[in-house]
């Protein structure tokens, strides 16, 4: 595909990842094996489809840019298990768009473009159900946040929503030189297992991710401040009892609290009346 002529979209937040030994070791961390089915996200030029054709029973890329959706179909022609899709990831409906191409379980290989990875983060979240193993590239800046543990600057929304549903691991640090144009920034690739079930009992999910998302609004203020003004459905008063119920002081600051301590803050919250705001119609 060299020579094809076709530059990077700085709109679409491209870089094309060019290094083989790297690309290489993603595909061997998705390790797709005879009759598996791989989702790949933004294949770019297919430098990684190349290789994940080579392994999986199926293997669907999902690709926005119409320059590169007849590139990659010209490429991959003659490989009847591969399916380029021509569209935005964020405009799918990712469950129905894979049960055309068959059942679950899936994994998923994908270089997410810097300005879309929080957002995708999420699509993939909600339908987790579907995958044994996510193989992500991601500036390392959001790779570092969905990695980190309690009490530092990188701890946030990411960190613990993720952790509760997958094992997080920090695979392979990569350098700008290894794409084309290249980026300002390291890029780092994790893998997500899906556990079984969530790592602690959270009660309610939605109200969980209001909770955790109030405590990290504003870093520098206390839990107290960023709570009570959370949207949660709890008085103030009510808020103030639920901490000192759970053992949680007031004054500490959202980065400081384990999965764990969301978690009982959440039923805690709950306990004392708490509700999520009625849906916009």
């Amino acid at each position: 595909m060299r020579g094809d002529g076709i530059r990077a979209r700085k709109a679409l937040g491209q870089n094309f990842l060019t290094d083989r030994s790297v690309l290489s070791r993603i595909a061997a961390l998705v390790n797709a094996g005879t009759g598996e089915r791989v989702l790949e996200i933004g294949p770019g030029k297919g430098a990684l489809t190349s290789y994940l054709a080579e392994q999986a029973g199926r293997l669907v890329a999902v690709e926005l840019d119409d320059r590169l959706v007849p590139l990659l179909r010209g490429s991959f022609a003659d490989n009847p298990r591969v399916t380029i899709i021509e569209g935005d990831i964020l405009d799918l409906d990712i469950r129905e768009t894979l049960a055309r191409y068959g059942t679950p379980p899936w994994k998923v290989a994908a270089n997410l473009p810097y300005n879309i990875s929080t957002p995708v983060l999420f699509r993939l979240l909600d339908v987790r159900d579907l995958f044994t193993r996510l193989v992500l590239m991601l500036q390392k800046e959001v790779g570092d946040r969905l990695a980190a543990g309690p009490g530092g600057k990188e701890y946030g929304v990411l960190s613990v929503l993720f952790q509760l549903h997958f094992d997080v691991t920090r695979e392979l640090l990569v350098r700008p030189g290894s794409f084309h144009p290249v980026p300002k920034v390291d890029s780092v690739v994790l893998s997500f297992v899906p556990l079984a079930q969530p790592r602690v009992d959270v009660g309610d999910e939605d109200y969980f991710r209001r909770v955790v998302k109030a405590s990290f609004a504003m870093r520098r203020k206390t839990l107290w401040n960023c709570l009570k003004g959370g949207a949660l459905g709890v008085p103030t008063d009510g808020i103030r009892d639920a901490l000192a119920r759970c053992g949680i002081d007031e004054g500490r600051r959202g980065e400081t609290l384990s999965l764990q301590e969301f978690a009982l803050l959440t039923k805690g919250l709950l306990a004392a009346g708490g509700t999520l705001p009625p849906r916009a119609p």
